[in-house]
């Protein structure tokens, strides 16, 4: 390699390469102190870097100080980092005692070049780049543990994943550092317990959290949003079961394609009639579209349904409310002649636009055209000439639509190529929220036909749409996005009406009733403690105002007005105030 990185390579890219780097220091750090650990791969990451090692006791926080106690040394040891090459018979014998590495290089196919990088005594498999000294990795942190299947596979050895982050200046480091202790204060999991949003249960599973009064009022109040305004854009709301037979999922495709994705109720091998939970709800509104015959005047066709769908989750990608086994989530399917396509896509994608906006989480997302992987032609149906027809068609559209998409080959459904809008958590973790596909072949497989104007029977497209994604997931990146602070239009408890002392119950009781009447939700606290303390309690409850009423507010007939900000109390009357409040509803204020 040469001496100095390339002056041509992007910030972004010098950064992925020390990072890269920082994974090997890692890694011969850890042979060092633990030379029986076998080493299977370390890779930069969006976040930093990690290496998995196979090792038979887990590493401890104190061994994560000790190997980054190592790498420090290795750092100053300014070791050269040189890349050479061997034929597959010399690379598999280098690699002898390294199980892992043997695995991958026998993979590799006929002709490819076999790098490695070298570093001491220290030598890796990989195709690099890397710089050119580990001196120059000198900013850099190990942040935690963690167990991850070899693969990805849980069907394979689960291995020790050690996480770690590297920038070029010790302040870019720091100021990384800083951002994720902020992130765990955010975090969902952490924080949606604490504020008791939700909770689990080990008696219940994993990946089927508890709402718990909090977390339902906000899912609620979602989907009431949802359903009227899908309503107000034409969608019919339809109602379908959460189970069906296989035969079901035999026509759609789901019972070869996703099986190992189902929670399958039966034996397929003895029972005469097999069940199976939803994974998702296309193929159950189909049938609704079958109800009756169709002509092109009926189209398009919006179905749409608050569903409850069951996907049999890998236990090593549960994730508080962001990745679980039973989720809700805002599902449509639209029928629609050809040449309505491309209007009905920007129609769904202006709706999930809207209700990304209103919820505030607009600004954090991006765009990826998920597409087929032509060399796992397996995984999916239809031929390559169907795929290029229907990815083409999505492309003209994306492109007319002038969205700026990254492409995710494999990304596909296995019946049609989509747009998936991506999000990430606090921690840069990304997943898709939203979903808009186009679907050619499925309403054939189901028999899905119209009459078009001439009188000839057509296959209809589909658009497979969520506009708000999973309720959970959402939930969940909600209580991080605004730190469990919630809009006033969202949060469960909107106002805490409280006393100074006894004498002045009645008064605030009244004052409580009077809101709920005008439907805002409220809690009343007139218990007999000091106002300071009933005030932080709201305040770290994240309730947007807090109403006190003493011995003035009685006389005047007012009320005293905090935020959950805090800064001085406004006196006002009740009725400003309810109205105060009704206005950030109806507006869906995000910020107050």
């Amino acid at each position: 390699m040469s001496e100095e990185l390339n002056v041509q390579v992007s910030a972004e890219e010098e950064l992925k390469t020390l990072r890269h780097s920082a994974s090997h220091i890692m890694a011969q750090a850890v042979k060092r102190l633990f030379p029986n650990v076998k080493l299977a791969i370390g890779p930069a990451i969006d976040t930093g870097f990690y290496y998995d090692f196979d090792t038979e006791t887990p590493f401890s926080p104190e061994d994560l100080e000790k190997i980054e106690a190592e790498m420090k040394k290795i750092a100053k040891e300014n070791l050269k980092i040189e890349r050479f090459e061997l034929e597959r018979a010399e690379a598999l014998e280098l690699m002898k005692d390294e199980p892992y590495k043997t695995e991958l290089i026998n993979e590799l196919p006929e002709g490819e070049v076999i790098s490695f990088y070298k570093q001491g005594e220290f030598t890796d498999l990989c195709a690099g780049p890397h710089v050119n000294y580990t001196s120059k990795v000198k900013a850099f942190k190990l942040l935690s543990a963690t167990g991850a299947y070899w693969r990805g596979s849980e069907k394979n050895k689960m291995l020790t994943r050690i996480y770690g982050v590297a920038y070029k200046t010790k302040d870019e480091l720091e100021a990384d550092l800083a951002q994720r202790e902020e992130a765990k204060k955010r975090d969902h999991n952490k924080l949606g317990r604490e504020l008791e949003f939700f909770t689990t249960s080990d008696l219940i599973g994993q990946g089927l959290p508890i709402l718990l009064p909090k977390g339902a009022r906000v899912i609620q109040l979602l989907q009431r949003f949802v359903e009227d305004t899908e309503q107000s854009k034409g969608w019919l709301l339809t109602k379908t079961p959460y189970m069906a037979k296989s035969d079901l999922y035999k026509v759609s495709g789901h019972w070869d394609h996703y099986l190992d994705g189902m929670f399958v109720l039966g034996d397929p091998e003895s029972d005469k009639e097999v069940f199976a939970l939803r994974p998702m709800t296309c193929p159950f509104q189909y049938q609704a579209y079958l109800n009756r015959a169709r002509s092109y005047r009926d189209l398009p066709l919006r179905y749409n349904e608050t569903s409850t769908l069951f996907r049999n989750e890998a236990s090593g990608e549960m994730h508080g409310l962001i990745r679980v086994r039973q989720f809700t989530i805002s599902e449509g399917h639209l029928m629609c002649t050809p040449d309505q396509l491309e209007e009905e896509f920007k129609n769904c994608l202006e709706l999930a636009i809207y209700m990304l906006k209103t919820l505030g989480l607009y600004e954090d997302i991006s765009y990826r055209f998920s597409q087929w992987d032509p060399a796992d032609n397996e995984k999916y149906i239809g031929t390559a000439a169907d795929w290029d027809e229907a990815q083409g068609m999505m492309k003209r559209i994306l492109d007319h639509l002038e969205i700026p998409y990254k492409v995710g080959v494999g990304e596909a459904a296995f019946y049609g190529p989509k747009l998936d809008i991506q999000i990430k958590n606090v921690f840069g973790k990304e997943d898709t929220l939203i979903t808009i596909q186009i679907d050619q072949f499925l309403a054939s497989k189901f028999g899905m036909e119209y009459v078009d104007a001439e009188g000839n029977k057509r296959n209809p497209y589909i658009i497979h749409r969520t506009s708000i994604g999973c309720y959970e997931r959402t939930l969940a990146l909600l209580i991080e996005k605004y730190a469990g602070a919630f809009p006033t239009w969202l949060a469960p408890t909107q106002v805490k009406v409280m006393s100074l002392s006894e004498r002045h119950a009645d008064y605030v009781s009244d004052i409580a009733k009077e809101m709920e009447k005008a439907g805002i939700r409220v809690e009343l606290d007139t218990r007999n403690e000091k106002i300071g303390y009933k005030i932080r309690e709201a305040q770290l409850e994240k309730v947007p105002y807090m109403v006190v009423c003493g011995d003035k507010d009685i006389e005047a007939g007012t009320i005293s007005v905090r935020s959950r900000k805090g800064g001085e109390q406004e006196s006002m009357t009740l009725d400003q105030f309810i109205a105060k409040i009704q206005k950030e509803v109806a507006e869906k204020t995000l910020n107050i």
